[in-house]
C-alpha cells in the first residue's frame, strides 16, 4: 500500500509540474478580431466593402499584394514580412538567390540594415524597415506621424490603392484597433471612399485576418511614438525604382562586425585625415588601408552567382548570359580605374603579383545560393580573355570573380565625398578627389558606387530623422 501510495505522489507531482510548464508556454490558435471598429474582410460587410471599392477603382492594388500576400515567419518579423510582400508584388528582382535557381524575395535575405537575430529578439523600428525597403532596391517615401496630416495619408492611400506601382506600409499602435499587442506594421491592401476605411492586410495571419478599418482610426494608431526610438510611427509609400539599382556588391549587416566599419566609413577616416598630413596620394591611400578595421570586407558583399537552365542542363540561358557579362563589366570597369592600380600596388607589389597567376578573393561572397565564410580566401584561376560559358564538355564557367583588391576600391569609392574635405594639403587633396569622383566612372559602375552610397548613408542614420529624408542626390 505504501508502495502505491509513494507512486500516486509522485505522479502527483509530475501532473502539477507539467501544468506548470504547460501555463508557462501556453499556445493560442489566433485571436477575435475586435469589432466594431474592425470589420473583417471576409464577412458579408467586408465583402460588400470590397466590392463597392472595387467599382470606385481604389483596389488595383489589392491585387499585386494578395498573390504574394504572407505570414510573418516569426512573431517580431511583421517589418520583413510587408517589405518582402510588397518587394515582390511590385515585381523587383532582388539579384540574387532565395532557394534553388529562384530570386525572390524571403524574409531571410532582408538583413541589410538590421541583423536578422536582432530583429528576431527586438523587433526593428519604422526608420530601418524605410532602410530595409530601399536598401533592397525600391524607392521609398516616408512620413512620420509628426510631420504629416490625416488628409496626406487619405490622399497617398487613395491614389496607391487606385495603382499596382505604389503599396503604402502602415506602422501603427494595435491598442487603437482594441487589438491585443503593440507596435506593427503591415501592408494596406485597399481603401473604401465612401465609409472612409482602410484594408489592412495583417501579415500576422495567425493573429488576425485581414480587415477594414475606420482611416481616420489608422491615423491615430500611426500618431504614436515607438518608446524604443521616441520617435513617431507613420507609413511609407514603396515603388519600384526606374532602374536596377546595383548589379553586384550590396551592403551587408549580417553580423555585428558591420558597426565597426560604418563608424569608419563615417568618422575614423575623416578624422585621420584631419590628424595626419600626407604629402602624395601613395601615401594617404596606405595610411587609410593600413587603418582600415579586420572586418572590411565584410560590409560589402558580392553576388557572384550563376544559374542554369531550368532542365538542368550545363548551359547557361540567354538571361544568365547576360547577367554574368554585365556583373564582369562592372568587376572589369573597377579594375580600369586608376584607384584599383594604386590600391593593388599596396596590397600586392608588382614582384608579388609577376608569381602568381590566380585572383585572391576574400571578403563576403554569395555563389550558388551559399555563403562564403568570412575570412575565407579562394584562390580561383585567373579569367582567361577568351571564355565559353556553355561547353558541351565541361560544366564548369570561367566567372570573375571580384578580389579583395576590387572590393576595397569599391569601398574607398562609396565614400562620402565629404570625407575627403580634411584633407589639408590642396594638391593631395585634388588628385585624390580626382581619383575617388564618380564624374569620370563609366555609367554602369558609376550607378553601382551610387547604390551602395546610399545603402551606406541610410544604414548610418536609419535610427531617426535622417531614415525618412529624400534619397541622396546623384552627387560625384
Amino acid at each position: 500500500g505504501s508502495k502505491n501510495g509513494g507512486g500516486i505522489k509522485y505522479l502527483a507531482r509530475h501532473v502539477v509540474a507539467a501544468d506548470r510548464l504547460a501555463m508557462e508556454v501556453a499556445s493560442l490558435y489566433r485571436r477575435v478580431l475586435p469589432t466594431p471598429p474592425a470589420v473583417e474582410f471576409a464577412s458579408p460587410e467586408g465583402r460588400r466593402l470590397f466590392a463597392e471599392a472595387l467599382e470606385g477603382g481604389t483596389m488595383e492594388g489589392f491585387f499585386s499584394l494578395v498573390p504574394h500576400f504572407q505570414t510573418q515567419s516569426e512573431p517580431a518579423f511583421c517589418g520583413l514580412a510587408s517589405i518582402a510582400v510588397v518587394l515582390n508584388a511590385l515585381a523587383i528582382d532582388p539579384g540574387r538567390r532565395w532557394k534553388g535557381p529562384w530570386r525572390w524575395f524571403d524574409e531571410s535575405m532582408l538583413d541589410c540594415c538590421e541583423p536578422l537575430h536582432v530583429v528576431r529578439s527586438q523587433g526593428i523600428t519604422f526608420g530601418k524597415v524605410v532602410c530595409l525597403a530601399r536598401c533592397a532596391g525600391a524607392s521609398v517615401r516616408c512620413f512620420r506621424a509628426d510631420h504629416a496630416a490625416v488628409h496626406d495619408l487619405r490622399a497617398h492611400l487613395a491614389r496607391c490603392a487606385s495603382s499596382r506601382d505604389c503599396h503604402l506600409i502602415a506602422s501603427y499602435h494595435r491598442g487603437h484597433f482594441k487589438q491585443t499587442g503593440g507596435g506593427h506594421f503591415s501592408p494596406i491592401g485597399g481603401y473604401h471612399a465612401g465609409t472612409d476605411m482602410a484594408l489592412i492586410l495583417d501579415v500576422a495571419r495567425f493573429k488576425y485576418p485581414p480587415h477594414w478599418v475606420p482611416l481616420t482610426l489608422l491615423w491615430e494608431a500611426m500618431n504614436t511614438t515607438d518608446k524604443t526610438t521616441g520617435f513617431p510611427r507613420g507609413f511609407m509609400l514603396v515603388s519600384r525604382q526606374t532602374s536596377a539599382p546595383s548589379l553586384l556588391y550590396t551592403v551587408s549587416c549580417g553580423d555585428e562586425s558591420w558597426k565597426s566599419m560604418a563608424k569608419y566609413c563615417v568618422e575614423d577616416a575623416p578624422n585621420l585625415l584631419k590628424d595626419e598630413s600626407p604629402d602624395n596620394v601613395t601615401t594617404l591611400l596606405s595610411r587609410l588601408v593600413g587603418s582600415l578595421p579586420a572586418n572590411a570586407g565584410d560590409l560589402i558583399k558580392c553576388v557572384v552567382e550563376v544559374r542554369r537552365k531550368d532542365d538542368g542542363g550545363s548551359c547557361l540561358s540567354k538571361e544568365e548570359k547576360e547577367r554574368l557579362l554585365l556583373k564582369e563589366t562592372v568587376v572589369q570597369q573597377v579594375r580600369d580605374t586608376k584607384l584599383f592600380r594604386i590600391v593593388q600596388e599596396l596590397q600586392y607589389p608588382k614582384r608579388l603579383r609577376q608569381a602568381h597567376t590566380k585572383n585572391v578573393i576574400s571578403g563576403t561572397v554569395v555563389s550558388e545560393g551559399n555563403r562564403q565564410a568570412n575570412g575565407v580566401d579562394l584562390l580561383l584561376p585567373a579569367t582567361p580573355s577568351e571564355k565559353t560559358l556553355c561547353s558541351p564538355n565541361s560544366t564548369n564557367e570561367a566567372v570573375k570573380y571580384p578580389s579583395s583588391t576590387d572590393v576595397l576600391t569599391v569601398l574607398l569609392l562609396v565614400l562620402h565625398p565629404g570625407t575627403w574635405f580634411g584633407i589639408r594639403d590642396e594638391r593631395v587633396k585634388a588628385e585624390f578627389q580626382s581619383l575617388v569622383s564618380t564624374e569620370s566612372l563609366p555609367d554602369l559602375l558609376k550607378r553601382e558606387i551610387l547604390h551602395l552610397r546610399r545603402q551606406l548613408h541610410y544604414l548610418t542614420g536609419c535610427e531617426g530623422e535622417e531614415a525618412c529624408q529624400e534619397p541622396m542626390p546623384l552627387s560625384p
